[in-house]
């Protein structure tokens, strides 16, 4: 027995066709859920917002680009070393892959570099970016901030670094964590010279990047509710075998203990920053 016999055929007002006509498109892209406080955000609003959840400022991870447009005046930015980028020099299986991939989100590495004025204040700035392979450090990375502060030292310029790095990249192996001393060199010479270094820490700065240049700066400014760590929690956990406080390694809480000066809503990060440059003596014409 056909078992379909008896089912009622629809007609046009009961189609499905007509159901699909009723019901509005709506792109995913015009909409993001934010992770904290689960509200849904249009991403026109959050993007004007500099991209902080306009419900519970919740700060979402930002690409390089996005930053320096957000942190050097209009048409000020001159990036250096853009033709540099990593290639598999150990031979690592995989890697070409991955590193096609990242430059897929139209990043060419983890960190951009570059002289820009904030306010008319002649300042080299460093942004690390999350989307190409969540930061990490790898040899270009490390030669490119090298460069940027013997510039910055050469020029008698106060440098800005943005951090946001899951650590040294493994695929380099020992030449990525050769990073670690070289760029620490540059910072030592770069503060020989009475210039200023800021820091400004963003979601997540961990690993060789922490244990290195990063917190290394003469300010150490940080977002809320950013990870700042060298190990993870979930790492610390399985070897220690206790279950760590909810907002251990946040921010706020490494502030508490005293390890940075400043946490810094992004809304006020760059006036922030203008400030303390004009603090230690830096001027220019104001935009």
């Amino acid at each position: 027995m056909d078992l379909f016999a008896f089912r009622k055929p629809k007609n046009e007002l009961e189609s499905d066709e007509g159901e699909s006509k009723n019901v509005p498109f709506v792109p995913e892209e015009m909409w993001i859920k934010c992770p904290k406080c689960n509200t849904m955000l249009l991403t026109t609003d959050m993007e004007e917002n500099l991209h902080v959840c306009t419900k519970c400022n919740h700060h979402f991870r930002m690409n390089g680009r996005d930053r320096v447009e957000m942190l050097a005046d209009k048409d000020t930015f001159v990036e250096f070393d853009a033709d540099l980028s990593s290639h598999n020099i150990l031979d690592f299986p995989g890697y070409d892959e991955k590193l096609e991939k990242a430059r897929k989100t139209g990043a060419k590495e983890s960190v951009i570099c570059g002289e820009c004025k904030m306010n008319g204040i002649d300042t080299v700035l460093c942004v690390m970016d999350p989307t190409f392979m969540m930061g990490s450090m790898g040899v270009v990375t490390g030669e490119k901030i090298t460069r940027a502060f013997e510039y910055a030292t050469e020029n008698a310029m106060p440098i800005v670094v943005c951090t946001a790095a899951g650590g040294a990249r493994m695929q380099e192996g020992i030449l990525s964590l050769m990073q670690m001393a070289k760029t620490s060199g540059a910072v030592k010479r770069h503060s020989d010279a009475g210039n200023l270094y800021i820091t400004v820490l963003t979601d997540p700065t961990t690993g060789g990047v922490t244990a290195s240049f990063a917190m290394e700066g003469d300010i150490i400014l940080a977002e809320p509710d950013c990870l700042v760590a060298f190990a993870g929690p979930r790492v610390i956990e399985q070897t220690i075998r206790q279950k760590l406080p909810k907002d251990f390694q946040t921010s706020e809480f490494v502030l508490q203990k005293g390890f940075i000066d400043s946490v810094v809503s992004r809304n006020n990060l760059k006036s922030t920053l203008v400030k303390l440059l004009k603090l230690h003596g830096y001027s220019g014409e104001e935009a």
